[in-house]
């Protein structure tokens, strides 16, 4: 205790997980730290799922509404999902449980834009905070609260919220001290904000440590429990096949001069195919690359540790088991090529701008046009939310969205006729890559950018069907700038609805 809390006076907080749970009430607004699974409370979740569950049985409402960075895992989401403890949910969620509850509508959801949630929640949008609970790899003599693998709103809340409980982690590496970046000028208040004085992803602008004050914490609650490191799949052969592409498509850029050889910061998403393209960077001709994303995953840590990348800023890590131990095992060789910022930093749209960065997110389909849906499956049963995806492909210097051209072994077309629902503009679209092929978008017509879509992209067992598509639209549609057939444009997602499967009988 006395190595993870060193302020004398905050260790007669110190209490069960059971006690520090009951500070939350019925109806409450609760901020917690988390994002993409890692830095979530966990111990005080699981006891209020409890006193939730048992209130339930005795026909009494013990519901609250959860705002976080982005996802959390099991510990939080999971065990209140299965009591169906929380009556609002934002602004992201990958948990089944959880899920389960948005899409049967007994959890109202509303996704955000993550560089947003901050803001929102300073202006009053989700409410008044009654409290925040984060959890903490150390507290220190002065007691400022050392974060763990995230940053993420923790900052925020803790300035919002009236009540306070601590997690101090004992799983969490102690190493972590140190590699985070804390700013000040983001007032969560009424207050202006300040410009952000970031000019360079390697650049540090604030403190180590998170400020609260002490009046406000109620509880601190010991815990030793892992985050939610999911495994990633070693890369397939179509993951490998679109990262092939990207690379070649990088190579021309610094041939033709829109590049410089160490190309410009990296943002990737979360996923196989994202550590995929990852990979190929680590072995590809590009030197002195730096990231700037939200998340550090597998193959940004594989790229710090060759040399190939020197720094990598976000706000979380989003780890394998085995990347989580190769980091906690080295975390002396890592702390000095890794900053972990507040996420409305991290995804910072001003930031984004000025840094140039290249934004590789993927999707859940795109229609002929470049509309991009990475949320809706068939337009209505939510994902997991748009997270930073749009953050970054609005103003990044380079808008690359990555997948496989079909899902569900060739029963979904990942390119349709029309996006069922849009996160992404076709305005804020440029590059798009299957294992088919990249299509390069810039500067063209939206009928141009349709054909350029189904000739290097569609899958072929659906590339005639969208060319069919595109030519009767051109010739009857009701307009012939951005042609569609409306009594036919969904009828793609209606026919997986009805038969599983896009493709005709």
């Amino acid at each position: 205790m006395t190595e993870r809390i060193r302020n004398v006076a905050l260790r007669s907080k110190v209490c069960p997980a059971e006690a520090a749970a009951k500070l939350i009430r019925n109806g409450d607004v609760v901020g917690t730290s988390g994002f993409t699974g890692a830095g979530y409370p966990k111990a005080v979740p699981m006891a209020l799922a409890k006193q939730m569950e048992a209130a339930h049985n005795n026909g009494q409402e013990h519901r609250i509404s959860l705002i976080t960075g982005a996802s959390t895992g099991p510990q939080l989401d999971g065990e209140l999902g299965k009591v169906n403890g929380v009556y609002f949910r934002s602004p992201f969620n990958t948990d089944p449980a959880m899920r389960n509850r948005i899409n049967a509508g007994e959890t109202d959801y509303f996704d955000n834009h993550l560089g947003q949630v901050a803001l929102r929640a300073a202006q009053g949008n989700y409410g008044k905070f009654d409290v925040a609970v984060v959890e903490a790899t150390a507290i220190t003599e002065e007691g400022g609260i050392v974060p763990t693998s995230s940053v993420g709103n923790s900052q925020a809340f803790l300035d919002l919220a009236d009540k306070v409980i601590i997690e101090v982690n004992e799983w969490q590496n102690p190493g972590l001290e140190g590699t985070h970046d804390v700013w000040d000028g983001n007032s969560y208040g009424a207050a202006p904000r300040d410009i952000i004085p970031l000019s360079r992803a390697d650049q540090r602008i604030g403190r180590t440590f998170l400020k609260v004050d002490p009046a406000k914490i109620q509880a601190i609650v010991r815990t030793n429990d892992s985050d939610r490191n999911a495994p990633f799949a070693a890369p397939d052969g179509t993951a490998k096949a679109i990262a092939g592409y990207l690379l070649d498509f990088f190579e021309h850029e610094v041939k033709q001069n829109r590049l410089p050889p160490s190309l410009l910061p990296l943002q990737s998403g979360v996923g196989n195919v994202a550590n995929a393209v990852l990979d190929g960077l680590n072995e590809g001709p590009f030197e002195n690359l730096v990231g700037f994303s939200e998340v550090i995953q597998d193959g940004m840590l594989a790229m710090l540790d060759s040399g190939r990348m020197r720094i990598a800023s976000a706000t979380s890590f989003s780890l394998s088991p085995e990347a989580a131990e190769e980091i906690n095992n080295r975390m002396d060789f890592f702390r000095s090529k890794i900053i972990l910022r507040q996420q409305d930093i991290s995804n910072s749209t001003g930031v984004i701008r000025q840094l140039g960065c290249i934004a590789m997110n993927g999707m859940i389909e795109a229609d002929i046009y470049g509309n991009v849906n990475s949320t809706r499956v068939m337009g209505s049963k939510m994902m997991n939310g748009i997270g930073g995806s749009g953050d970054f492909a609005r103003n990044a210097y380079l808008s690359i969205f990555l997948s496989p051209s079909t899902a569900k072994g060739g029963k979904i077309s990942a390119i349709v006729p029309m996006a069922a629902h849009v996160d992404h503009i076709m305005q804020d679209t440029q590059i798009f890559v299957t294992e088919q092929g990249l299509a390069d978008l810039r500067g063209l017509s939206p009928v141009k950018r349709a054909q350029t879509i189904i000739e290097k992209c569609a899958h072929p067992d659906y590339r005639p069907m969208l060319q069919d598509y595109l030519d009767r639209a051109c010739r009857d549609s009701f307009g012939k700038h951005t042609p569609h057939l409306l009594t036919e444009a969904l009828s793609w997602h209606q026919r997986f609805i009805e038969t599983g499967s896009m493709l005709p009988a």
